[in-house]
Parts: structure tokens; sequence; C-alpha cells
């Protein structure tokens, strides 16, 4: 009996490690790009793009929310008539109110950015805005809101033949843009020679705070790189260093860091320089060290695209896209972070 309540008082406090779909009947034959977010009661709301496939005139932004009866059945938040969307991306900014960007376009080289804001946790949304050319956001992961209210959001753009990543930084809750970078990767990075017309470089940047004014970026870089690459700020997002490379793989696919309670840094990545399976969560004291701790996922398939936050008990909340036909949640508990 004792064992039963100490069960049950696990469940209820939330540090019982969970892994489940969002839903088992998505909506839609694709789904990608995943974003989640921990709202005020401790309900959790998650985003994603889905539709017939990536880049079809009918992929709309989706979201589910998850309360203590489970996740909601999925619904469409945002259309563009006749055009893809991608990549919404959700957060709080100092002011409590709940932002989301997202995407839209033809193609992730010719796309344009739009947002909204909710006053109410995501029960209802403010007109979409459409922003200016040349103002994206954040692109895929989750932007950094310093202390003061600053946004630092990771942007990139993805040319014919050069990806670079930018910073766009705000420091009046997301009226005014300050671009900065480009933040590029040297072509001495590379471990093999692009061929003509492949991209060359990094994008999609996850940013954590490290002290101070010291920020940090994580970049998915293109297959010639073959690594993780990071780049650092020591005033708060003004000025870059060069980009290096990591000792962690990376097969031309995203990444996502959070900055623990404790100090502690989690990556959570691909493990491999092709394909997008293993997904694995890896941890660091200093940023620079990491040692894997879990492995998400191993079978065959694409496990890719995770979103990574810590809930306020501790607890890591990850969501991401599996094998493009459902989006998969997973709750770890702090305790059994590798120490």
């Amino acid at each position: 009996m004792k064992l039963f309540l100490l069960a049950m008082l696990v469940v209820a406090s939330g540090s019982a490690q969970t892994a489940e779909f969002i839903s088992d009947h998505m909506p839609t034959a694709s789904c990608h790009a995943s974003t989640v977010v921990e709202l005020a009661n401790g309900d959790l709301l998650a985003s994603w793009f889905g539709g017939t496939r990536e880049g079809a005139p009918d992929v709309a932004i989706w979201q589910s929310r998850r309360t203590a009866s489970g996740w909601s059945t999925p619904y469409a938040v945002i259309r563009e008539p006749d055009i893809a969307t991608y990549n919404p991306v959700l957060f709080h900014s100092s002011e409590d109110l709940l932002w989301l960007y997202y995407k839209f376009g033809p193609h992730p080289s010719s796309w344009s950015a739009g947002r909204t804001f909710s006053r109410d946790e995501g029960r209802t949304w403010a007109p979409v805005e459409h922003l200016p050319a040349g103002l994206y956001g954040p692109i895929r992961a989750k932007p950094l809101v310093l202390k003061d209210g600053t946004i630092l959001s990771g942007s990139s753009v993805e040319s014919y033949e050069s990806w670079a990543c930018w910073i766009e930084r705000s420091t009046d809750h997301g009226m005014k843009w300050q671009r900065i970078g480009p933040i590029a990767a040297p072509r001495n990075l590379a471990i093999s020679q692009p061929k003509t017309g492949e991209p060359y470089g990094i994008i999609q940047p996850s940013l954590v705070d490290l002290g101070g004014k010291h920020i940090r970026l994580y970049a998915r870089s293109t297959q010639s790189i073959g690594r993780i690459v990071q780049a650092d700020s020591h005033d708060n997002g003004l000025t870059w260093s060069e980009v290096k490379l990591t000792a962690l793989p990376n097969p031309n696919s995203g990444v996502d860091v959070v900055r623990l309670q404790d100090g502690r840094l989690v990556l959570v990545y691909n493990r491999t320089t092709k394909g997008r399976t293993p997904l694995n969560l890896a941890v660091s004291r200093d940023g620079e060290h990491w040692k894997d701790f879990y492995d998400l996922e191993t079978e065959p398939g694409e496990y890719s695209y995770p979103a990574l936050i810590q809930a306020r008990n501790g607890d890591l909340l990850m969501t991401y896209t599996w094998r493009r036909k459902k989006i998969r949640f997973v709750r770890y508990p702090l305790g059994k972070i590798l120490q």
C-alpha cells in the first residue's frame, strides 16, 4: 500500500517519465517542426505545421493543449491563403504575452514571417501580423528572453549556396528589432567540399544564457561541415565570436539546448552525420564537454526538429517530429539527468 501511494505521489508531482504522441490520429498526412511552452497554470501548449506534405499549399499551423486529462484534439490556428506555413515558435515575453511566430511561402529560401500574440495563454489570438521583408523572428528554436526583457531570436537565411545565422534583438518587447550578423561558418570548417549548388553553412541557432553577459549559440550545419557549431557573445548578443566546431556530430538537422536551473546545459540532437536517427539527450557543465545520458529514439526513421524547455518543477519537456507522421512529447524527470 505504501509503495502504491508513493508511486501515485510521483505521478501527481509530474516527476514521472512520460513519452506519448500528441495524437494517435493526426489530422494531416504529414507534420513537422513542433514547439512547446508551459502555461501559467501548468498546462502545456504545442504547435507544429501539418498538411499533405512540407511546402504544400494546404500546410497550416496546428496546436494542441495538454491538461490533466491529456492532449486536446489538434486544431488549426493559422492558415495562409494558398501558401504553405512553416516552423511555429511559441514563447512568453517578459510582459507575459504568449507569442507565436511562424513562416509562410513557397520555400525556406523565399519565405516571409508572421506572428500573433495571446493575452489568455493561447485560448484566443490577436490578428496575424506579417513582418517586414528581411525580418523573420526565431527561425525554429525558442528565443532567449533576458532578465531585462531583451528578446534574442536565433534567426537564419537559406540562400542558393550560402546559409548563415543572424540574431534579431529587441529591447522593446518586439516592437523594433536590431538585426545582428551574419554569423557564418568559415570555409575551413568544412570536412568535405560541397558540390556546385549545394548549400554550405549554418542555420537555426538555439541560444543559452551562460551568466553575466555571456550568450552562446549552438547551430545546425550542412553535411560538408558535419558538426554542431557554436559561437559566443559577451555583451548580451550585440557582437559575436567566430563560429567553431563542437565535438558533436550533426546531419544537417535541428538541435535545441536549455540551461537548467542548476546551471548545467542539456542538448537534444541527432548523434549521427547522416540521416535523422538516433535522437539523443546530452548534458554539460561547461558547454564544451558533453555526455550523452538518454536515447529518445534509436529505430530507423526520421526523429527530428526537437524543441526543449525546462518546466517549473525542473523536469525536461520536449516535443519532436516522429517519422513526419506524428509529434511526440516526452517529459524527462530532473532527477534522472546524469550528474
